[in-house]
């Protein structure tokens, strides 16, 4: 079922378009976000965490099939330590995260998290005067947590911080990810290796008290986020130009602003919502400069011995890989690629 699956995913996506994916992306994302921080009354943001991306790591591993395991093996070296970095900076930016959320609102904790962002993009330009975009985004976080009122919880604004570091390295390593492995092998064993490094934070928790009831809704969590998000991104890196994917994922942290309120009523002051239009006008700010035609992440596809049948060509990528449409750019950043990494949505980040 699951081999027929994939081949059906394959058409379905062509036929999405992906500014389209992203968006639903972003507003699933936020609202697995949102839902996560009412969790937290039961059990830990470590524990929430780990169950959730233990059972994205489960269900990808299903969808992937057999093919998963023969694409790992055959990996280079190199394709592998990235999934392991990668999955250790994805558990990173969700336990950093979830931490941040459970002390500050989800809009401000975004928009914090979306500095790591921001400076890859201006990092990425390499013109001085595109640092007025980080200027204004810290001036938007600065109205957002209002430093001045002492109410400022540090804490959570230091694990958004840390989240924002695994950001950059997230950002980085999906576009490495994305091209050797595909989407859906490439998230699977990426939220593997995340469950495995958060395991000691959040597993204790879980078993120490099992709530079944709560288990479940995990489960409905992950779908949300990371699963569905992460997925769909990954997907719509490969079909869009750096300047309008850095565009639709500057509004990531107003979707995070208005999710927060519709789902657990996290009402933002005026100021907060003057400091988050600045977080996402630099946000769009730091993309005028970039007029790449390719697409974000160009996905390399890996020929195989094993055809596929229906495939004119006598031959196809594995089940579980998705193809890029067109032509397809061999770039991948540290061999021989011209790309700079292009920024990412934090969302990979909640």
């Amino acid at each position: 079922m699951i081999r027929s699956f994939l081949p059906s995913l394959r058409r379905a996506r062509l036929q999405v378009p992906a500014p389209f994916m992203l968006l639903i992306g972003m507003f699933t994302l936020h609202t697995g976000s949102a839902l996560a921080v009412t969790a937290f009354a039961q059990a830990s943001p470590a524990t929430i965490t780990w169950l959730r991306l233990t059972w994205a790591a489960l269900l990808l591993t299903a969808l992937g099939g057999r093919s998963l395991w023969r694409a790992v093996r055959e990996a280079t070296w190199r394709q592998r330590a990235a999934v392991v970095i990668l999955g250790t900076a994805s558990a990173g930016m969700m336990m950093f995260y979830s931490e941040a959320t459970a002390r500050i609102e989800l809009g401000t904790a975004t928009a914090i998290e979306f500095l790591g962002t921001l400076v890859v993009a201006v990092a990425a330009m390499r013109r001085r005067r595109e640092l007025v975009w980080i200027a204004a985004a810290v001036a938007g976080v600065l109205c957002l947590t209002r430093p001045w009122e002492g109410e400022l919880d540090l804490l959570g604004v230091g694990f958004a911080l840390a989240g924002a570091v695994c950001v950059v390295f997230y950002i980085v390593l999906t576009q490495k990810v994305g091209a050797g492995f595909g989407a859906v092998h490439g998230l699977a064993l990426t939220m593997a290796v995340g469950s495995l490094v958060t395991a000691p934070f959040g597993a204790p928790g879980a078993f120490a008290e099992p709530d079944p009831g709560l288990i479940l809704f995990t489960l409905l969590i992950a779908l949300l986020f990371p699963m569905v998000p992460f997925l769909l991104e990954m997907v719509a890196l490969q079909r869009m130009t750096r300047t309008a994917y850095s565009t639709f994922s500057s509004m990531e942290p107003g979707v995070a602003l208005v999710m927060g309120l519709v789902v657990i009523g996290q009402a933002p002051a005026p100021l907060q919502i003057v400091g988050m239009a600045l977080v996402v006008v630099a946000g769009i700010g730091a993309t005028r400069g970039e007029r790449s035609g390719r697409p974000a992440v160009p996905e390399r596809v890996r020929e195989r011995r094993r055809a596929v049948p229906g495939e004119e060509s006598g031959r196809t990528v594995e089940p579980g890989e998705v193809v890029a449409p067109g032509p397809v750019a061999p770039a991948v950043p540290g061999e021989g690629s011209e790309d700079t990494p292009t920024a990412a949505a934090p969302g990979r980040a909640a």
